[in-house]
């Protein structure tokens, strides 16, 4: 089950941006079908899901994300 953050979409994946090279919109990503969170906009509804690419030994090597409607 994906955790849910309400706050800005566009501001949590800029602060993501900062500490993480690789950070991609991959609509159609294996990763995105459950993902790790989901981040909503109290204000617009605008919802976003992410997920972390993680290696076999715990290593976090991308993030993927695409927006909801």
């Amino acid at each position: 089950m994906a955790t849910v953050i309400r706050k800005n979409p566009a501001l949590f994946l800029k602060e993501l941006k900062e500490y993480y090279d690789d950070v991609w919109k991959i609509p159609g990503s294996e990763y995105l079908k459950e993902p790790d969170f989901l981040v909503v906009d109290r204000r617009t509804g605008k919802k976003v899901k992410i997920s972390f690419v993680v290696l076999d030994d715990g290593e976090t090597v991308s993030v993927v994300y695409d927006d909801m409607s």
